[in-house]
């Protein structure tokens, strides 16, 4: 068989398919390891000066858990078929395909890990060294550098490592504590489901909230009750709660100032980046939506100056 004929048989499209599903699953599987590792950082770790935002973020954690559970067995699928393939059809291995790809993941982990060290110094000499940054920085250098090592070893190689059974069993127990984790972090599915409650209470009470405003700017007086803000042109129907379909509570607490409580019951007690998120400092609703779990009123007071009757 000549050299063109060998050429021709090893790269493919099967062998094509198969070496990118590989590295393609393995840098998806690194970037949410990684990732959830970092929103683990930041949970346990909190920025003090991190005054505008919450950069901890349940929503991410679930995201990047369900990558794992599904991207990163495809992962060691395709790895487990790949060195059987190499055992059977010792050619395929020599493929410039496997090649190209092991070197370029090799390039992109070298770059991975200069910029990582370059980050830590340029940090350190900027006063900003930190645990929770030395943790986010060691990550990923580990990561980076486990990679580059394993495949750096395995190009090297005629024969697939005898390692790679180990290092298959090694990496599934470490991403399976890590997707654990995220179950004592964030909570079990029911938990998710009733956060999600709360958060649309929140929501609809904001809603609420606008409308009294608006309807002090367009009678010069507060709603006596809640079904007063029903308007059939615009569309607008009180909401009611999601979970229990009864009435959120409206009091008039003082008509003369303007003041008054929405209260609805909360399933769970917030979470900063809840309301952080939704209402960020600023915005023309960044009022404390922050709640317990429980029967939770929020007090209003209408600024006459802010919000003036519309002539």
């Amino acid at each position: 068989m000549t050299q063109e004929n060998i050429t021709l048989k090893t790269n493919t499209p099967r062998n094509l398919f198969v070496h990118l599903l590989a590295i393609v699953t393995l840098y998806w599987s690194s970037i949410s390891f990684i990732t959830l590792l970092w929103q683990y950082i930041n949970k346990f770790f909190p920025d003090n000066l991190n005054y505008f935002g919450y950069d901890f973020s349940s929503g991410l954690i679930r995201f990047h858990v369900s990558a794992l559970i599904i991207v990163f067995p495809v992962f060691l699928a395709t790895s487990w078929y790949l060195n059987k393939l190499y055992r059977k059809e010792s050619r395929v291995r020599e493929s410039k395909i496997r090649k190209w790809l092991l070197y370029l993941t090799l390039f992109v982990a070298s770059l991975v890990i200069i910029g990582d060290l370059i980050g830590t110094i340029n940090a350190l000499l900027g006063g900003e060294i930190t645990i929770r940054f030395i943790l986010k920085a060691l990550s990923i250098f580990l990561v980076a550098g486990l990679i580059f090592g394993y495949y750096l070893d395995d190009v090297k190689r005629d024969i697939p490592s005898g390692t790679a059974r180990y290092f298959a069993w090694g990496t599934s127990v470490v991403v399976l504590v890590v997707i654990i984790t995220a179950f004592f972090v964030i909570g079990s599915p029911t938990t998710a489901r009733l956060i999600q409650f709360d958060q649309q209470r929140i929501s609809d009470l904001q809603g609420i909230q606008a409308q009294i405003v608006n309807y002090w700017q367009g009678k010069e007086k507060l709603p006596g009750v809640l079904s007063d803000l029903n308007d059939s042109i615009s569309g607008f129907k009180v909401p009611i709660d999601p979970h229990t379909n009864v009435q959120y509570e409206y009091i008039v607490t003082y008509l003369t100032n303007l003041s008054f409580y929405l209260c609805a019951n909360f399933n769970k007690q917030s979470l900063p980046e809840t309301t952080r998120m939704l209402y960020p400092i600023g915005s023309d609703i960044s009022q404390n939506w922050d709640h317990a779990a429980g029967r939770v009123c929020f007090e209003r007071t209408i600024d006459r100056q802010l919000y003036p009757v519309k002539k």
